[in-house]
C-alpha cells in the first residue's frame, strides 16, 4: 500500500481536471489520469491545484475530486489534497475535509492575494496547520516578490512538525534549497514546481521531488532517477528534449491547460481535452506548435522504450492467457 508520505522522492504531479465539451467533469478520464500517474512512476499525486483549474471548480467539486482520487487510487498512489484559499476559515475547513477523505498529505498554498509580512503569514499557518494530522507541503508561488525565508520555514516547522515539505517555483534557488536543508537539519525538504524547469540544477542541491503537470511524469521520473544517480549526461539528453514543451506551455497558465490536456489526449490517456471557461481561446498557431511539440514527446518516449499509454500495456497483459 502506497498510502503515506513519510518520504516524498521523485515526481509528484498535479492531476488536471478533465472536462467534457459541455464543461462537466469527465469522470472516466479523471480515473484514467489517476491510473496513469500510478503507472508512470509518480511518488504521489496532488489536486486540485492551479494545474487542476481549481479556481474554476465549484465548492462541491473540489472535495469530491479529492475523495474520488483517494477512493479510486485505493492505496496504489498517495493522494495530496490541495488547499488554496486566503481565508483561514475556508482553509481549515478544506484541511479537515481532505483528511476525512483519507488523503496521505496536504498541500497548502501561501496566501499571496495581497502583500503580507512573514508574521502575518505565520499567524495564518499557525491556525491552518493546527488540525493537520498528515504531512504538509507548503507551496509558495510569488512572482511579484520573494518567497518565504529559511527563517520562516524553521520557525513554522518548530511550531508544527507536520510541516515537512516546502514547494518553491522560483529561478536560481539552488543555494536557498541547500540552506533550508541545512537550517532544518533535513527535517523540511524542498519540492520544485514550475513544471520541473529547474530540476537538473536543483537535484544536486538536494531537492526531494518535483511537482509538474502529469503528462510528462514518466519522462521526468527517468530524468530524476538518472540525475540522482549522478548520470547527468543521460538525464540531460532526455530533459533537453522535454524542456521546449515545458517552456512553451508555461508562458500562460491557461495555455498550459491546453498543452497538458492535448498531450494527454495524444498519448491516449484521456478522450476530452476541453478547458473550462473562463479560459484562453486556443489560437490555431499555438495549437499547431503544441501538436509539433507533442510529436517530439511521442518520439522521445519511443526512443526510450516508454509506452505512450502505459495502461494500454497493462490492459493487454491482463488479457493474456
Amino acid at each position: 500500500m502506497r498510502n503515506d508520505l513519510k518520504s516524498i522522492r521523485g515526481i509528484l504531479p498535479v492531476i488536471p481536471t478533465p472536462f467534457t465539451l459541455e464543461g462537466e467533469i469527465a469522470w472516466e478520464d479523471f480515473r484514467a489520469l489517476v491510473d496513469f500517474a500510478a503507472a508512470a512512476g509518480a511518488c504521489a499525486a496532488c489536486l486540485p491545484a492551479y494545474a487542476s483549474e481549481f479556481y474554476k471548480l465549484t465548492e462541491e467539486e473540489r472535495p469530491r475530486l479529492v475523495g474520488e482520487a483517494v477512493s479510486y487510487s485505493n492505496g496504489r498512489l498517495p493522494i495530496v489534497g490541495q488547499v488554496n484559499t486566503p481565508s483561514v476559515a475556508s482553509a481549515v475547513e478544506a484541511v479537515e475535509s481532505h483528511q476525512r477523505a483519507g488523503v496521505a498529505g496536504l498541500a497548502i498554498a501561501v496566501p499571496r492575494l495581497f502583500a503580507l509580512t512573514e508574521d502575518d503569514l505565520f499567524r495564518y499557518f499557525d491556525r491552518v496547520l493546527a488540525p493537520a494530522q498528515v504531512p504538509v507541503i507548503i507551496q509558495d508561488f510569488n512572482p511579484g516578490g520573494a518567497s518565504v525565508s529559511p527563517q520562516f520555514i524553521v520557525r513554522l516547522h518548530e511550531r508544527h512538525p507536520q510541516f515537512q515539505y516546502i514547494k518553491l517555483e522560483e529561478p536560481m534557488m539552488a543555494a536557498k534549497a541547500a540552506r533550508i536543508r541545512q537550517e532544518t537539519d533535513g527535517a523540511v525538504r524542498v519540492i520544485e514546481g514550475w513544471g520541473g524547469m529547474y530540476m537538473l540544477e536543483l537535484i544536486p542541491a538536494g531537492i526531494s521531488a518535483v511537482m509538474p503537470g502529469v503528462a510528462l511524469t514518466d519522462l521526468l521520473a527517468r530524468v530524476f532517477e538518472l540525475a540522482s544517480a549522478g548520470r547527468a549526461e543521460e538525464a540531460y539528453e532526455i530533459f533537453a528534449a522535454v524542456l521546449p514543451q515545458i517552456v512553451f506551455s508555461l508562458q500562460n497558465l491557461e495555455l498550459f491547460h491546453h498543452a497538458e490536456k492535448l498531450l494527454l489526449r495524444d498519448r491516449g490517456i484521456i478522450r476530452h481535452a476541453s478547458v473550462r471557461d473562463a479560459g484562453l481561446l486556443l489560437r490555431p498557431e499555438d495549437e499547431r506548435h503544441i501538436r509539433f511539440l507533442n510529436g517530439r514527446i511521442l518520439a522521445l518516449l519511443e526512443r526510450h522504450n516508454l509506452p505512450a499509454n502505459p495502461m494500454s500495456i497493462a490492459a493487454g497483459n491482463k488479457a493474456l492467457p
